[in-house]
């Protein structure tokens, strides 16, 4: 028994020992996994560190210190500046955010080095040279944001081989070449913003058809040949191809996209008919199709396209009759159809519109009596243009229900009868156009009510009487033309009839002077039965003798040649134009056009010969002083900027006149909805607004403001400081985006652009100067922060930083913070309406009015070291904004 228990235990012995043996191999062998994973995890975090320390080396300037956390004996990668990390283990870097600081260089191809990078956004910097093709091979990266920099040269092909990528923004750069066909392949991209670029080439055949395109825009580029068919798409929503050199027709196939709601296609060379299929596009808002060649009828399927809000479909070839059925376009609020060759009758019930704020039919054949169901449209207020059509008839004595109209211009056409009474009851008209009809009788009494008239033009018809005393009495009134009319008795000698260059009376043989004869017409007699009379055949040989003389002065001073040229960059960027088409585009410079003017510059409204849109041209008065200084740095911005909340040039002109003496001017968008000064302030621009402005229509603008800011202050190099911001210069489009103007006072903080930095000169405004500047202070960003608070508490109150409300040395910003926070309500503009699905007041008011005016109190901090940067007040003031649109 004993040798056999012995066997047994040295058998378990055994076993014991091969399984300690077993373990501990085990444990050896673990242990040198874990430490082998370890490392393997730490080389892929240094190897991130390290690309991140070789994009670094490719930055030569970085003014705001961005990059100042980016470090060599930094191991913490992870906390730098704009770096974001994954959570989980190994360590990477996954977010790339350095935007807007002003960095210039390049980007290195090191940063193909961090291979799970899901987001770069680098948008508005001082980046340049080409785009790393190894962006493309990053395997993570979803969001690839580069706008706004100075890339040149081509596209990667390999942005479109990423199986990842979703979002490519490369607007705003300099690139050049073809779009990719690899972008077409993509399986993966939503979102292609490729515009203000120097693109060429065809768009490739296959881009529009992928089933994940939800935004492409390819605006102002080179890009020629035809629009792409398109295939059934169910998430593409907004397509701009404006300003491109595309041609052809437009495919049928649009049709297929039902999801669109902007398709812009304007200012290109489409031509054949308007695809019938259009009427699919169930969701489309904007419709843009303008300044092409397109002809033929306008299907009728586009009246059905019910959600639309703007049809522009001006300046094409179009014919035609307009529909009945143009009343299903029951939201539409901008209405274009000039310049086309449309013919027919206005259909009655155009009249059926109730948001209606603009309407243009000029320029085409349009014939019959003009409807009086179109003067019943409660919303017209922007303009009616029928202008330079056939229309016959009178005019319908319903046009007294437009009370709110600004504009109305009938000229052109074969109208008959009176001025209708009712016409005075549009008082909120400022120009009105009848020229060149067959009108007859006397001026009505009535038309003594408008008040804010600015522009009459009633020349060239058959109306006869006196010319009515109450025109002298219109403070608004800059322009009046009543010539070849048959007028007669003495001309009115208050108001705009003391300058004789405001009014033109030629052509009325009857009308005489009662005092100095500034019209150079005869005196008028004691009594009626001993009137004078013109000598009229003498007239005509004087006219004709004096134009005569003329034309040969100008033909002899167009010889001499100009004596200066644009400014050199301009010359590459912007379509020249002479002095003859400024003086066409603003009838001579008349004074129906004019609509501001200030000590350097005069501006009117025009449009140049083959364009569709309105113009606002600024001509500068060189004769006066700083008038040089504020053109050039206006051409200065103008050549640095690009900001969808600046008002953008269209073209200048700098040559001569015909006169042979020097001549500037500038082009800017027409902005239709005028000033923030005119809203805020309606009764100084004569009257209430046509609509009052929404607590959610404030915040937009002042979003809108503060975004433009902080894109001149932190998104530029130098930083650009406007020096004059105030409610006038910031100017409202078509759809209330706010826009600022009026650069002619502003710096750049560094020297040689704009005029030297330092002092603040003769720019700024008495009420929105900052404080300090009057102590000598350089200038500095400061400067419009505290102006832009005067703007946001202006335009929460109505009230002005120069109203007696708050003098005897009582700010407006100490006049708000007397009830601020808990009586804030007895300081707003009482006239603000809540939105239609606001919250309750009291909620309202905490949300979203107290930290407004909050912010407002903020940057009008007495010393400019308590007052917060502009990047700091756009970020509060979109989140309010983000937070009233939920």
């Amino acid at each position: 028994m004993a040798p056999q228990v012995f066997r047994t235990q040295s058998l378990i012995v055994h076993s014991h020992h091969a399984l300690s043996l077993l373990c501990a191999i085990l444990v050896f062998l673990s242990s040198n996994t874990m430490v082998f994973t370890s490392a393997q995890a730490s080389n892929r975090s240094e190897s991130d560190r390290q690309a991140l320390l070789c994009f670094k080396s490719g930055i030569s300037v970085d003014p705001l210190s961005a990059l100042e956390s980016w470090r060599n004996d930094s191991l913490d990668f992870c906390s730098w500046s704009g770096v974001f990390c994954s959570i989980a283990l190994p360590v990477r870097v996954v977010v790339i955010q350095i935007r807007s600081a002003r960095l210039t260089g390049t980007l290195s191809r090191c940063i193909a080095g961090l291979s799970s990078l899901e987001q770069m956004d680098l948008g508005y910097n001082g980046l340049s040279g080409s785009v790393p093709e190894e962006i493309g091979e990053l395997g993570s990266l979803r969001t690839l944001d580069l706008a706004g920099n100075k890339f040149a040269g081509n596209i990667p092909l390999s942005l479109g081989a990423s199986a990842s990528l979703s979002y490519v923004n490369l607007a705003d750069n300099s690139l050049s070449g073809v779009i990719p066909h690899s972008l077409s392949n993509s399986s993966s991209l939503s979102v292609i913003m490729l515009s203000w670029n120097n693109l060429s080439g065809v768009i490739p055949a296959n881009l529009l058809m992928s089933s994940k395109l939800s935004y492409v825009d390819l605006q102002w580029n080179a890009l020629s040949g035809a629009i792409p068919h398109f295939q059934k798409m169910d998430a593409l929503k907004y397509l701009c191809l404006e300003g491109n050199l595309l041609s052809g027709n437009i495919p049928a196939s649009l049709g297929n996209v039902s999801s669109l709601r902007s398709l812009m296609l304007g200012q290109n060379m489409l031509s054949g008919n308007i695809p019938a299929e259009i009427d699919n596009l169930v969701s489309l808002t904007e419709l843009d199709m303008g300044q092409n060649m397109l002809s033929g009828q306008i299907p009728l399927t586009v009246w059905n396209l019910s959600n639309l809000f703007v049809l522009k479909l001006s300046m094409n070839r179009l014919s035609g009759k307009i529909p009945s059925t143009v009343s299903n376009l029951a939201q539409l609020g901008m209405f274009y159809l000039d310049d086309n060759e449309l013919s027919g009758n206005i259909p009655a019930n155009i009249g059926k519109f109730k948001r209606l704020l603009m309407l243009n039919l000029s320029v085409n054949r349009l014939d019959g009596f003009i409807p009086r169901e179109l003067f019943s449209i409660p919303t017209l207020s922007l303009g009616l243009d029928l202008s330079n059509n056939n229309l016959t008839g009178r005019i319908p004595q319903e046009v007294g229900n437009l009370i709110n109209l600004g504009l109305l211009n009938v000229s052109n056409n074969k109208l008959i009868g009176g001025l209708p009474f009712e016409l005075g009851w549009c008082v909120q008209l400022l120009s009105l156009q009848m020229e060149n009809n067959m009108l007859s009788g006397q001026i009505p009494q009535s038309l003594s009510a408008l008040k804010v008239m600015q522009q009459i033009d009633l020349s060239e018809n058959n109306l006869t009487g006196q010319v009515s005393q109450f025109f002298g009495n219109f403070s608004s009134l800059n322009y009046i033309n009543i010539s070849y009319n048959k007028f007669d008795g003495p001309v009115p000698t208050g108001g705009i009839f003391g300058n004789s260059t405001a009014v033109f009376l030629q052509g009325n043989t009857g009308l005489c002077e009662t005092a100095a004869a500034i019209f150079g017409l005869p005196i008028c007699p004691a009594t009626s039965a001993t009137k004078r009379k013109i000598n009229a055949p003498l007239l005509l040989i004087i006219t004709a003798l004096i134009t005569i003389a003329s034309v040969i002065f100008v033909v002899v001073t167009i010889m001499k040649g100009p004596r200066t040229q644009p400014p050199e960059d301009f010359k590459e960027t912007m379509k020249r134009v002479s002095y003859g088409d400024i003086l066409k585009a603003t009838n001579w410079f008349s004074l129906v056009n004019r609509i501001s003017l200030s000590h350097t510059a005069s501006v009117y409204i025009g449009r140049f010969e083959s364009e569709t849109d309105l113009v606002a041209i600024k001509v500068f008065h060189l004769s006066k002083q700083g008038s040089r200084t504020s053109f050039s740095t206006e051409c200065e911005v103008l050549k640095n900027t690009r900001h969808r909340n600046l008002v953008q040039a269209i073209t200048l002109c700098s040559t001569i006149d015909f006169e042979g003496d020097e001549f500037k001017a500038i082009a800017y968008e027409f902005m239709a909805n005028g000033s923030l000064d005119m809203w805020i302030h309606p009764r100084v621009h004569g009257g209430s607004p046509r609509r009052l402005l929404s607590l959610g229509q404030r915040i937009r603008i002042a979003a809108d403001v503060a975004s433009a800011l902080d894109y001149m202050h932190n998104h530029l190099t130098p930083p650009l400081i406007h020096c004059d911001l105030k409610p006038g210069n910031v100017l409202l489009d078509y759809d209330m985006t706010s826009r600022i103007g009026d650069f002619g006072s502003a710096q750049f903080l560094s020297s040689g652009i704009g005029g030297p930095a330092g002092l603040v000169g003769v720019g700024g405004t008495i009420g929105y100067i900052a404080p300090e500047y009057g102590m000598g202070c350089k200038i500095s960003t400061d400067y419009d922060v505290y102006s832009f608070g005067v703007l946001l508490l202006e335009m929460l109150t109505a009230i002005r930083p120069t109203d007696a409300l708050c003098g005897d040395a009582l700010s407006l910003h100490k006049y708000v913070n007397l009830a601020f926070p808990d009586r804030i309500a007895e300081v707003l503009d009482p006239h603000m309406p809540s939105e239609e699905d606001q919250m309750a007041a009291s909620e309202r008011m905490q949300k979203y009015v107290i930290p407004l005016v909050g912010i407002g109190l903020m940057c009008t901090m007495e010393s400019p070291n308590d007052r917060p940067g502009m990047h700091d007040v756009c970020a509060r003031i979109v989140a309010i904004k983000e937070a009233v649109a939920l």
